[in-house]
């Protein structure tokens, strides 16, 4: 087997520290044919899917992908931006902020990677070697730790780097669910919302996930709820005046999933007299699809139509500048770790 070596090594040249920024992806365009190649990808990882390999294979390719990335693509084009896929954009925004922050220092080198698509994580880790960066933090920004989101893109980074022959010191942010800055970030968005006050109740919809691999000992369940606890304190909200939910469901890798669903939820509130929501995805740093389309339309619709009265989206942190200073002063606590 042949390994990825070095060009030129000099014991003079000064070594730095790479910091890879690393979201789960988008597909190139809103095409039916790069979102075919998005979802492949997505759905093809044996984190994602935990189905024996052949019995998925037939189903992905007889039952999903013929189908899926038509309606899919059409999705995505509803909320495509001028500048491309609303994730890679806000995601872009946000690294050129850190960036910024970080703009004095001669010591760090920083790349945004997704998990799935581009800009890949090959390419990011390729980039800072070539910048001579010798430690490695690798921050998926995905503050509940599961294995289908942050693990996935651990297994993806180890991969690659055992092609290599010098393997760079690397550390993992596994999560950072209870990070008091980023529970902050999300209660000010909260609190500084005009209709904050005159809800009936504040809802937090986290992506879901088999309840199978809950039980298995994934910890994603418990980190959500965690979450939105130090959020609601923040705010000084009741038990009562809040409630956690899952959304995202996808029925082919497992028939039950995290519980309650987020639709589900929006058809059973009004019934209960909850007529007036704030919603908000604590478990999404950046709007994308599942944000903006499946709830702040999708799932607004269902509480409408069920006869709710106010539904209002807290947009997802992004490039808010209070999220960026939260993740740079973590990125900075792990460097100085390293």
């Amino acid at each position: 087997m042949s390994f990825l070596g070095e060009e030129n090594f000099s014991h003079e040249d000064k070594q730095k520290v790479g910091v890879i920024i690393c979201n789960l992806g988008s597909p190139d365009s809103y095409s039916t044919k790069d979102v075919r190649k998005y979802l492949r990808e997505f759905l093809s990882d044996t984190r994602v899917i935990e189905v024996p390999k052949i019995i998925w294979w037939l189903v992905l390719n007889l039952f999903i992908l013929p189908f899926r990335p038509r309606k899919s693509a059409a999705l995505y084009k509803s909320v495509w931006l001028e500048e491309g896929s609303p994730l890679l954009v806000y995601s872009k925004r946000f690294l050129s902020k850190i960036k910024n922050l970080n703009e004095n220092s001669e010591s760090i080198e920083f790349e945004l990677a997704m998990r799935y698509g581009n800009p890949s994580i090959e390419k990011a880790l390729l980039s800072l070697k070539e910048k001579n960066c010798r430690k490695i933090l690798l921050l998926p920004l995905f503050p509940q730790y599961s294995a289908v989101t942050a693990a996935t893109i651990f297994d993806k980074v180890s991969a690659i780097l055992s092609r290599w022959r010098w393997v760079p010191s690397l550390h993992f942010v596994s999560g950072y669910h209870d990070n008091s800055e980023y529970i902050n970030s999300l209660a000010n968005t909260i609190k500084t919302h005009e209709f904050y006050g005159k809800q009936d109740k504040v809802v937090f919809s986290y992506h879901g996930i088999p309840k199978k691999y809950f039980d298995e000992g994934d910890p994603y369940h418990c980190f959500c709820q965690k979450t939105s606890r130090l959020v609601a304190e923040a705010l000084g909200l009741e038990e009562n005046q809040y409630i956690t939910s899952f959304q995202s469901r996808l029925a082919a890798a497992g028939r039950e999933w995290l519980k309650p669903y987020t639709s589900e939820l929006m058809e059973k509130l009004p019934e209960e007299g909850v007529k007036k929501i704030l919603i908000l995805s604590p478990g999404f740093s950046m709007d994308c699809l599942e944000t903006i389309e499946e709830i702040d339309e999708e799932n607004k619709e269902i509480f409408l139509d069920s006869g709710g009265e106010a539904f209002h989206y807290i947009a997802c942190l992004n490039d808010n500048d209070e999220h960026v200073e939260a993740i740079n002063n973590l990125i900075a606590n792990k460097i100085s770790q390293l």
